[in-house]
Parts: structure tokens; sequence; C-alpha cells
């Protein structure tokens, strides 16, 4: 997976932290558990605010 792959992130996260509230976490901690998935394999310089945000927006609408 890489940044752009936003919406598979977003599954693989519900699916990785199932218990975590998506607008509770923080953006270093989003990060973190981005580039900790096994299918992540994109440079974690190429990512920015604006894609953590779509990030976090597409795990908020993946549990609801």
């Amino acid at each position: 997976m890489k940044w752009t792959d936003v919406n598979d992130i977003a599954i693989e996260l519900a699916e990785t932290h199932p218990g975590m509230d998506p607008n509770r976490i923080n953006f270093v901690d989003l990060m973190s558990w981005v580039t900790a998935l096994p299918d992540f394999n994109d440079d974690p310089k190429h990512c920015g605010e604006k894609v953590l945000e779509a990030i976090q927006q597409a795990w908020i609408d993946e549990v609801e």
C-alpha cells in the first residue's frame, strides 16, 4: 500500500485497531500505525497532514 491508498489503509486500521475511536487519534500515532501495517511499503517522508486527514476521515467513515 501507498499513502494514496487511503481507503485500503482505513480498512486495515479498522481491522488492526478495532476498539480505537479514529476521532481520538493524533497524527503522530496515526502515521506510526500506518507505517507499521504489514502491507504498507511507501516512504514515510511522502506523508503530510492532508494525507493523514484523509486517512482519518476514511477510517471514521469505515467504522460508522
